[in-house]
């Protein structure tokens, strides 16, 4: 069984890499559409539309003007997530994704961090490197 850290992991805007990358999540669901009728004797549904959204947090980096700084709250940006690296034969999901929050977070004994939410807008695609 292959399992991996999750250091390996990576987040590219287009062919950029974002930098400074603590973590990120994504979320695939899709929704249903009762057709159960009269007669039957248990619910039965059809699957209907999907959708994907989530986030990632960084320690802030006012350098990276291809990655976190692309990501501005409304902008539409091509979403590559990278969970085991970027080698040949890695796994990514790839999605349209529109960017829906843009936080930015300071504390006088820590680090200056950025985290940023987004929804997709189209499906979402695996594929390997």
């Amino acid at each position: 069984m292959a399992n991996h850290k999750g250091s390996e992991g990576l987040v590219k805007v287009g062919t950029n890499t974002v930098a400074e990358v603590r973590d990120w999540s994504l979320s695939e669901t899709a929704e249903t559409i009762d057709d159960t009728a009269m007669g039957d004797t248990a619910r039965t549904r059809k699957s209907s539309l999907t959708s994907a959204s989530g986030s990632l947090s960084c320690w802030w980096d006012e350098t990276d003007a291809t990655g976190q700084i692309a990501m501005q709250a409304g902008s539409e940006v091509a979403l590559k997530l990278y969970p085991e690296g970027a080698d040949s034969g890695d796994y990514f999901a790839s999605v349209s994704a529109i960017i829906t929050t843009q936080d930015a977070s300071a504390t006088m004994d820590g680090m200056v961090e950025a985290s940023f939410s987004w929804e997709s807008n189209g499906v979402v695609t695996w594929a390997t490197v």
